[in-house]
């Protein structure tokens, strides 16, 4: 049909429902629910993927096998670099998932060691050991300081776990220089401890605890700074309450060394503390038989009165106040009563041979205990 004079042009389709301007839309739409989903089952692929590589890196490298692969974690090594150590070592999946994850837990604070793990273990396992510095191997050297130990006594000890004579490891321990030395790493270290007067320069800075070594005789001066690394790290932890006593630490660990002599039972130790705190606030003399016996390095059962007038700044019974120096090795319980006395009236204490502990106000009554019990020690003394 021919178009007529002033009509306008206009497509057959475009007044036409469902012609191909419509169409075009619809067609569009149907592409981007097409996009759309494609999207949203990649994104569940994807989540479902990371789910399963996540759970799976989270698990054992190897379930079934549970031989010990040994790990040297450097010191200052980060997270990161754990990980990689780990992951080199087939103990983990994935580094990186482990760096994430110990982050996590509690900011991945692990420590450095030697450690013997095994594939077997998870991510979990891994990390508690890593961060708790439960070294799973075996030590080659293992020896135990009892509390209350003193100077020789532990170099006896050093001695027969370093192939060195009691002698030569008391040398050591002895030497200025090394003590120096040590000063300048542990600050808990007093310069009392160079007075003359003074037997043994670290005695109470031995810490009395279990050792471990992977070596098979270690250094003797490694075996010193481990035991003196460990008091500091204890008065450390006690910062607060240290400075709380009004007390130097030398101080705290003197007292610490008297109670740890003097109580037989835990229960005993800050009661014993008040009882030096009472006397140190009213001017009296301590007169601690543990002081007489390290005065006179005889460390028998009974103290006899001859004995209790040696002259020795170590003698609590002859010169008031604290003795120059500690007495033995003090445990960290005795460090917290000497910290946390228990406040009483008692001025005086008597200790019986079955660890039974009489407290008395006065020093009649004292006196009076001590006549009733004091045939006690010299029986032990008699059977010794």
């Amino acid at each position: 049909m021919k178009q007529m004079k002033g009509e306008k042009k206009v497509s057959q389709y475009n007044g036409v429902p469902g012609g191909p301007t419509g169409f075009g839309k619809k067609k569009r739409k149907k592409k981007v629910l097409t996009v759309l989903a494609v999207i949203i089952v990649l994104l569940a692929a994807a989540a479902i993927f990371g789910y399963t590589y996540i759970k799976d890196a989270l698990g054992p490298a190897d379930a079934g096998n549970k031989k010990d692969v040994t790990v040297d974690i450097p010191i200052g090594s980060s997270v990161s670099t754990i990980g990689k150590i780990l992951e080199k070592n087939n103990l983990i999946k994935s580094s990186l998932v482990f760096q994430v994850y110990a982050k996590t837990k509690e900011n991945g604070n692990l420590q450095a060691g030697v450690y013997d793990l095994n594939p077997s273990m998870n991510m979990d396992q891994l990390i508690a050991a890593l961060k708790n510095g439960k070294v799973y191997r075996h030590p080659e050297t293992s020896f135990t300081i009892p509390e209350g130990f003193i100077v020789p006594q532990i170099a006896e000890v050093i001695a027969k776990n370093t192939g060195k004579s009691k002698e030569e490891v008391m040398k050591t321990i002895n030497d200025p220089a090394f003590v120096k030395e040590l000063q300048k790493q542990f600050p808990v270290i007093d310069n009392k401890v160079y007075n003359k007067k003074i037997y043994y320069p670290l005695e109470g800075y031995l810490f009395p605890a279990k050792y471990e070594f992977d070596e098979k005789q270690p250094d003797v001066k490694a075996v010193i700074t481990k035991m003196v690394q460990k008091t500091q790290r204890v008065m450390d932890g006690h910062q607060e309450e240290v400075k709380k006593s009004g007390k130097k630490p030398y101080e705290i660990l003197t007292l610490s060394s008297m109670i740890e002599e003097e109580a037989q039972r835990p229960e005993d130790r800050p009661k014993i503390s008040g009882v030096f705190y009472n006397r140190l606030k009213k001017g009296m003399k301590l007169d601690s038989d543990p002081t007489v016996k390290y005065a006179r390095k005889s460390f028998k059962v009974q103290v006899l009165y001859n004995e209790l007038k040696v002259d020795s700044p170590y003698n609590t019974y002859k010169y008031k106040g604290l003795p120059i120096g500690p007495v033995a090795s003090p445990g960290e319980e005795a460090i917290i009563a000497a910290l946390n006395p228990e406040q009483t009236t008692y001025y005086f204490f008597y200790a019986r041979p079955n660890g039974q502990v009489i407290y008395t106000k006065t020093y009649n009554e004292h006196k009076r205990i001590v006549q009733k019990y004091r045939h006690e020690w010299q029986e032990r003394a008699g059977k010794s």
